[in-house]
């Protein structure tokens, strides 16, 4: 159980307990579900979502877990950058998956968020592909969830061949290949993929990027890049030179999101792996 306290302000005054718990993050499903479970208290009795709340009072909002726990898993390549009481930030390992499949059961970043917390369902706010390295955030409820959703914003690096002088933007449409389920391209009848870039580090003709995505598309930055001819070291989906380093060249190194229902600023950071630094040495 997670218990959370808001005291109703001013400029919420006479607004319905729904209306006051959208505002402070909630999204309509786990309200529904507060509500079924009597879980909103106004000076310990039921609070309902139609009821109006006043300048002052404290609303209380109990939180159960829901969802399936995974297998834990102790082994997994991944450290905690950092958490609090509604959320939890791994740096990943290339060559982690982020979530269990058919060919990986266990030796996910879930099954080690199961080996932390096994009782609790595994909700990443975003994945990163296999061999990307780097930041991924998971809610540690589903009232978190979305309000992390919302919020959190990316920076990543990428190697790629190639130089790279100024900053750009990449506004092309991405579809599935008609011969892969896994394979993305650049097609007309794609979705709307829009990538933003900036050189960092130029040296022996490669390029070290800094990315953010206004869209997240699967795959969009290996696609993109390769698109416009210069694809990620690494790469070898995407026409990527292999020959320095044995993945795609592409780490999530910063974050920033809101702290669930506190609104507090989250920062984290981590820098390049050594197999990509060596690139540009």
């Amino acid at each position: 159980m997670r218990t959370v306290r808001f005291t109703v302000g001013e400029t919420e005054n006479g607004m319905t307990a729904l209306s006051f718990l959208k505002k402070c993050g909630f999204s309509r499903r786990s309200i529904n579900s507060l509500k079924n479970s009597f879980s909103l208290k106004r000076n310990g009795a039921v609070l309902r979502t139609v009821d109006k709340v006043f300048s002052g009072e404290e609303i209380e909002v109990v939180i159960a877990e829901d969802g399936v726990p995974l297998e834990p898993d102790f082994s997994v390549k991944a450290v905690v950058a950092g958490e609090g009481e509604d959320y939890i930030v791994f740096d990943k390992s290339a060559g982690v998956p982020v979530h269990p499949s058919i060919r990986h059961r266990t030796g996910t970043l879930g099954n080690y968020f199961a080996s932390i917390y096994p009782d609790r369902a595994f909700r990443p706010i975003y994945r990163l592909d296999n061999y990307t390295s780097g930041l991924v955030l998971c809610a540690k409820n589903s009232a978190a969830a979305l309000a992390l959703s919302k919020t959190a914003k990316k920076v990543y690096y990428a190697a790629v061949s190639g130089v790279v002088k100024e900053q750009g933007r990449i506004d092309l449409p991405i579809g599935r290949t008609d011969d892969s389920i896994i394979k993305r391209e650049v097609r007309s009848d794609g979705a709307k993929a829009v990538t933003l870039y900036k050189p960092v580090l130029v040296k022996n003709g490669k390029t070290l990027l800094e990315i953010t995505l206004v869209t997240g598309r699967t795959h969009q930055i290996r696609v993109h890049f390769s698109h416009i001819g210069c694809p990620l070291l690494g790469d070898d989906l995407y026409g990527g030179d292999c020959s320095e380093i044995s993945r795609q060249a592409l780490h999530c190194g910063r974050l920033e999101f809101e702290e669930p229902f506190s609104g507090k600023l989250k920062s984290f950071t981590s820098p390049l792996p050594d197999d990509i630094n060596r690139l540009f040495l």
